[in-house]
């Protein structure tokens, strides 16, 4: 059973992006099947994905969208009204990492924005809206069937529009990147009171029959809250900056206090334990992440992740080519364990789920 992963923070400039290809990458790595969505108009993760530096691979985007699905052209049948049914998107697979599939964006994805926010408030009592709350959900379903994914990754806009609303209530589980500054605390307060009304919604429109009955029915919601990743803070002599560090635990202090609280209360919290099993103290910080510093560039220009750069892509002398490589092998370690809770509490979950 493939499960869906979004990230989401309506504060942009977290890092989600490159936090979902850098997970994507290594959840294939640890031989998982895994769908990269790009739900974001901006398609940086098509971008990284499917480089855009030079001539040849503008010229290779412009194939794509002629020839090939992306997310707005996989959902025109329902919200264009054209005759025939949703199908699969034909994903492209990301090069140099097998199993690894992206699903491209497309800037037009927005149109849809304010048709889907009439479908979401209107659909119980407007016939002609029914099937479009459910046509995101159809269209991930069966793109990860045809390619027989354990994993959709949902890099998410930076907004509370309609279109995220929709993505993160059929979405499984759900991450929130933040960066060590004030502003991610004011987003951690915000989420808090607006995950829980979209939650609502959600059940809601579940267990509306006209929903039910569309031909892209909504789904059951059961979305759960994975934890928080701290990301883009400076390192000095291998710790925290005082700066950074006091931010860090602001952030930990509002989930804690503030964003847990509200989402036990909505049901979206794995059991407790689940989270202790591995490791993840109460304030569910799965992992902080340094600043990329050189390396992200190089990351963009080889399309491929900071910790699987080789040594020809660095292409690096004396010191700083070794200060590098320690850096790649830090990240490698730091993804590789974010990987492995998240397998370790979906799989978990995906059992108390049967079992129940």
């Amino acid at each position: 059973m493939v499960q869906k992963v979004a990230l989401f923070n309506h504060k942009g400039g977290v890092s989600k992006t490159t936090t979902a290809f850098n997970l994507g990458w290594m959840l294939a790595s640890k031989g998982k099947r895994v769908i990269l969505v790009d739900s974001d108009p901006q398609c940086n993760l098509t971008g990284i994905a499917l480089g855009e530096e030079t001539e040849d691979d503008e010229a290779r985007i412009q194939e794509i969208y002629n020839t090939t699905s992306n997310i707005k052209s996989g959902l025109a049948p329902a919200f264009e009204s054209q005759p025939k049914a949703i199908e699969a998107v034909d994903c492209i697979p990301i090069q140099g990492r097998d199993d690894l599939f992206l699903l491209p964006g497309h800037v037009g994805f927005a149109e849809y924005e304010v048709t889907l926010g009439i479908a979401q408030e209107l659909s119980g009592s407007i016939q002609a809206l029914k099937n479009l709350p459910g046509a995101i959900n159809d269209l991930l379903e069966k793109t990860a069937a045809k390619f027989n994914a354990d994993y959709v990754l949902i890099d998410m806009s930076p907004s509370l529009g309609s279109i995220n609303q929709n993505l993160l209530m059929i979405s499984d589980f759900f991450l929130v990147p933040t960066t060590a500054d004030f502003f991610s605390v004011m987003a951690i307060d915000s989420l808090a009171k607006v995950l829980p009304r979209w939650y609502a919604w959600g059940k809601s429109a579940s267990s509306l029959q006209v929903l039910k009955e569309a031909n892209y029915p909504f789904p059951d919601v059961n979305l759960r809250f994975l934890g928080t990743i701290v990301q883009n803070y400076r390192i000095i002599r291998g710790k925290e900056t005082a700066a950074f560090q006091i931010w860090i635990e602001k952030i930990e202090k509002a989930v804690s206090e503030k964003l847990i609280p509200t989402l036990r209360q909505s049901n979206m919290m794995l059991p407790d334990q689940s989270y202790r099993d591995q490791g993840i103290e109460g304030n569910l910080s799965l992992a902080k992440i340094a600043n990329f510093n050189s390396l992200i560039a190089l990351s963009q220009k080889y399309r491929t992740p900071v910790y699987a750069l080789t040594s020809e892509q660095l292409h690096q002398k004396g010191i700083v080519k070794t200060s590098n490589q320690k850096k790649q092998q830090e990240f490698k370690q730091t993804f590789s364990d974010l990987t492995d809770k998240i397998i370790a509490l979906s799989s978990e979950s995906s059992a108390y789920a049967v079992s129940a």
